[in-house]
């Protein structure tokens, strides 16, 4: 007997903390921390200290499965695969290219994401590949990207530890980023940080504030154009920054005129001192850092919100320093990967333009192909509706769970019970799967090598500590073996680190990432050479795209109102003991233990109102659909919202949600729609 550690890197959120597992004759039997590494630094939150479990469960699929007559059978690889490659191929003869379309996934390595970029596109010839940063982060990437170049985190973890202020929305960071959470509740016991929360919802952090800002639902354009309005009437502006650093100021002077304080507070319920007081801290403290995440982006304004907390950023000069930027912090292990290596319908690896005709030109020469296409393809609501309406014939889904994930889950299955062809690549049954015609079994992290990039742009090895069970293969073999089949032959690689030498050479970003300078503990990007030391934060001296470009947005209503029948705003989001969709953690029995049954906040007033005791079963309704499920009181929620977490199928939340999409960044309104609660 021979007990193992393996150095390696966490799969559940974007910190990217590094982890030992620990195998013991074939078997995964722990997990615990890093203590040099730079993220975890000897901790991890309760996800990844059982990060292990769910590997070993009962349940992961071993054998690829192929459905007939209703019901699926077991299949070798090879049926399985020449089945696959037969169908796309078809499809592509009878109805074009573009009647297929692949999901990309955010818990997979960058390797096996750039690959299933290039399958989709030198091998069958589509843009129609996606993933769920459509769902989560879309609106970061255009929004911060037209104003600072850039759309991704500007600052490094570590840096939370000096910064003096702390600007907080739309995240609840202690339950979806744990360690970066504590690292903001030390600065502020230790170093009396100041900390500013704009949250619809009470949450962790809130204790912690010295300014609590509650909005209502939906209005933050509104109440971020009214802290700039405060800044520039009190000349707290940095002239000196936005003379030297920025353009189109003088039409953000002109636009936020309107948004005085009275203003504000009669369309978001934010009282004005308070307010006047936030932007007054953050305007005036010198190392101060903007955090948010999808309560921000989630939005048919998601693009609106991002640019407008750009605006509020250069306007002070909070953007090109240690400590001071603005912080999407992204949601799964790799979704900041999966949009870097070309996951996406509009970009290959590093960003570069599928429109841009010297960039497919590249890619051509590179992959030993022609006529790679220069349209955008669809995203992932798209695709999906396109499945429906049989526009998109086959699908290819590589761990993504749109069942459960995707908004308004009556049309998700509706479209997958159309599906004429549907592939899905995971490690379980998951509800996505069971409308599948091939199911391939794919390997876990923990038994695969490759890279993931975390919230802060650093990628970092994922090691191999066992092999997968059964047939499982990983899945970057998978795609070189459905290639093969599709007649390419530039799919071939030994290792990973095959495949990302191909990545440095084709994308600026990672061109100096090798895995021999990624051990031990990975480099951010840009990292442009191999004698590059990797970037701690972006922007520094001039924007990425030289200058910041203030880009003024005026206030819109949400979608979906509320009304007399439908009178409560619905959000939904993450909680500490889950994550996403479940698939993982229902099966890790401490962190279902602690949270297995999902439930709807509801203000005690409220529910006062309606007769509805605590822990008592109620009917929520949307104009998609109903669920029942447990009530919680609580005052975390403000009257007439409410708040279920999107984790649990037995009442899914995305039955009620909207399917309205931002019009740039094609992201769902998943945090404002309205619904009804009723007693049972």
């Amino acid at each position: 007997m021979s007990l193992k550690h393996v150095l390696t890197t966490c799969i559940y959120c974007g910190c990217g903390c590094g982890l030992y597992l620990t195998e013991n004759d074939g078997v995964l039997t722990g997990a615990y921390p890093s203590v040099k590494h730079p993220v975890s630094k000897g901790s991890l939150c309760v996800k990844g200290w059982n990060s292990h479990e769910f590997v070993n469960h009962m349940d992961r699929l071993t054998h690829p499965l192929i459905r007939e007559k209703g019901s699926f059978r077991k299949a070798t690889w090879e049926e399985a695969i020449a089945l696959i490659a037969k169908r796309f191929k078809g499809f592509m003869k009878e109805s074009g290219s573009d009647s297929l379309a692949f999901l990309s996934s955010a818990k997979t390595t960058n390797e096996e994401n750039f690959l299933m970029m290039k399958l989709a596109r030198a091998v069958f010839k589509t843009n129609n590949i996606d993933h769920c940063a459509r769902l989560c982060h879309a609106s970061t990437v255009a929004g911060l990207a037209a104003t600072f170049g850039s759309g991704a985190m500007t600052n490094s973890i570590n840096e939370f530890e000096e910064a003096d202020c702390f600007f907080i929305t739309g995240s609840d960071t202690t339950a979806q980023h744990p360690l970066i959470g504590s690292r903001i509740i030390n600065s502020v016991l230790n170093r009396s940080a100041k900390l500013i929360i704009a949250d619809p919802r009470k949450i962790e952090l809130s204790k912690y504030a010295t300014v609590n800002l509650r909005q209502k639902n939906g209005t933050d354009v509104a109440w971020i154009n009214g802290m700039m309005h405060v800044i520039i009437k009190e000349g707290l502006e940095d002239k000196e920054y936005i003379k030297e650093r920025t353009e189109g100021y003088e039409q953000l002077q002109e636009l936020v005129k309107k948004y005085t304080p009275e203003y504000v507070e009669a369309l978001t319920t934010i009282p004005k001192e308070d307010l006047i007081k936030a932007a007054r801290i953050y305007a005036t403290t010198k190392k101060a850092m903007i955090v948010y995440a999808m309560g921000i982006t989630q939005h048919t304004t998601g693009v609106d919100n991002v640019k407008s907390l750009a605006n509020l950023a250069m306007l002070t000069g909070h953007v090109g320093f240690p400590s001071a930027g603005v912080n999407p912090l992204r949601g799964q292990n790799n979704v900041q990967g999966a949009c870097d290596l070309g996951a996406l319908s509009n970009v290959y690896s590093g960003y570069q333009s599928v429109t841009d005709e010297n960039s497919r030109l590249k890619f051509e020469k590179a992959w030993n192909v022609n006529g790679l296409p220069g349209n955008v393809g669809l995203t992932v609501t798209e695709i999906i509706s396109a499945l429906g309406e049989g526009k998109v014939r086959g699908l290819y889904i590589m761990g993504e769970n749109p069942m459960i994930s995707d908004p308004d889950q009556n049309h998700v299955r509706k479209c997958l019970e159309k599906a004429e062809f549907l592939v899905v690549q995971d490690i379980f049954m998951t509800d996505t799967a069971v409308f599948a015609d091939v199911i391939l079994p794919g390997a876990s992290f923990a038994e695969k090598d490759g890279t993931f990039t975390n919230t802060e742009r650093r990628c970092e090895r994922v090691r191999k500590a066992v092999n997968p069970p059964g047939e499982a293969k990983a899945d970057w073999e998978i795609l070189c073996e459905v290639a093969r089949a599709g007649g390419y032959t530039g799919m071939s690689y030994k290792h990973p680190s095959e495949i990302m030498e191909e990545i440095r050479t084709l994308t600026p970003i990672y061109g100096g990432m090798s895995y021999e300078r990624l051990d031990p503990y990975g480099l951010q990007w840009p990292c442009p050479t191999l004698e590059h030391p990797g970037t701690p934060y972006l922007h520094k001296d001039k924007f990425s795209k030289g200058k910041g470009t203030f880009m003024p947005r005026p206030f819109l209503e949400p979608k979906e109102p509320t009304d007399e029948e439908f009178n409560f705003i619905l959000s939904t989001g993450r909680i500490y003991w889950h994550w996403h969709t479940r698939t993982l953690t229902e099966r890790t029995s401490t962190l279902e233990r602690e949270a297995p049954a999902p439930y709807v906040e509801i203000h005690p007033e409220d529910a006062a109102e309606l007769g509805i005791r605590n822990k008592e079963k109620v009917r929520v309704i949307s104009r998609r659909g109903q669920i029942e499920i447990q009530a919680l009181i609580t005052e975390k929620v403000v009257r007439k919202s409410c708040f279920i977490p999107f984790h649990y199928r037995e009442a899914a939340a995305n039955v009620l949600t909207i399917n309205a999409v931002d019009p740039i960044a094609k992201i769902p309104e998943y945090k404002v729609c309205a619904v009804k609660v009723e007693k049972i």
